[in-house]
């Protein structure tokens, strides 16, 4: 299964709008399999987040880009459920990677 169906099969779905801009920032990574959909979110959020810190300024346009980044976390975790021996330390890896993306 590719990262495409991985993230089409979410229930509740996001919003269209949303649902567009997370396939566009995923890029080529969508067509992943699904089995690494967990980094492939988290490079992508991050990915994002450091375009958003770099702007001169992030105003109510940056607003999708930050939904954006939220949802890609959260189907990070999602997909990092399925082995839960993991959790904590992928959870302080996000946690370092994007805290270190916003500090630039």
């Amino acid at each position: 299964m590719t990262v495409r169906n991985w993230l089409r099969e979410r229930t509740p779905p996001p919003p269209a709008r949303l649902a567009v801009r997370i396939e566009e920032v995923l890029g080529a990574r969508c067509e992943a399999d699904s089995e690494n959909a967990s980094t492939h979110c988290l490079d992508a959020a991050e990915t994002v987040l450091r375009d958003i810190v770099t702007r001169p300024t992030a105003g109510r346009e940056a607003a999708l880009d930050l939904l954006t980044v939220d949802a890609l976390v959260t189907y990070a975790f999602e997909a990092a459920a399925v082995n839960p021996a993991s959790l904590e330390s992928r959870a302080i890896g996000a946690m370092t990677r994007l805290a270190a993306t916003a500090r630039q």
